[in-house]
């Protein structure tokens, strides 16, 4: 059964970073929204959901032939949260949810006003867009990871970790 690890957090909080070194140790099929949302709105097409329904399309694809499948994306509604379930479901994936936090207000602020867009075209959130930014609650248990003051390694170990006594506790390791 193959693994679908869905990152949410808020901009700044590190998901990016660790969600693409874990598919490069892994080798897993990498997802990210931004990119998929950029490439729709470079085509003039409009966004929406539609991002997330182009990842969760994709994901289900890879799924299917066996492939761990990552995707990185903010997740902030309960809505994009059940469609990554509905995902794993649908393909017998075994889902691994991870909130990505940063628990230092100043380390956060200082991310995402330090940062760079990598894709052509994204426009990068200012804090005050982060901070006012819609971002339910979450409605069940996940891995939550604080990055605050964290290297890279020690968050990726600390994943490994999680996602194997995860699978190892519903038999499926």
């Amino acid at each position: 059964m193959p693994f679908l690890i869905v990152f949410g957090g808020l901009p700044g909080t590190g998901k990016t970073t660790l969600s693409r070194e874990l598919a490069r140790r892994q080798g897993a099929t990498y997802l990210r929204v931004d990119a998929i949302e950029q490439s729709l709105k470079a085509a003039g097409l409009a966004v929406g959901a539609t991002g997330y329904d182009v990842a969760n399309g994709l994901a289900l694809e890879n799924l299917k032939l066996d492939r761990d499948v990552i995707a990185d994306c903010v997740n902030p509604v309960l809505a994009s949260r059940i469609a990554w379930r509905e995902t794993a479901l649908r393909s017998a994936a075994r889902l691994v949810e991870i909130e990505v936090i940063c628990s230092d207000a100043v380390e956060h602020r200082r991310r995402v006003e330090g940062r760079v867009a990598d894709i052509e075209g994204l426009i990068v959130p200012s804090w005050g867009d982060v901070v006012a930014r819609l971002y339910e609650p979450w409605d069940r248990d996940r891995i939550v990871l604080d990055t605050a003051g964290k290297p890279v390694d020690q968050l990726i170990a600390a994943i490994e970790n999680d996602i194997r006594r995860g699978a190892q506790l519903t038999g499926n390791a």
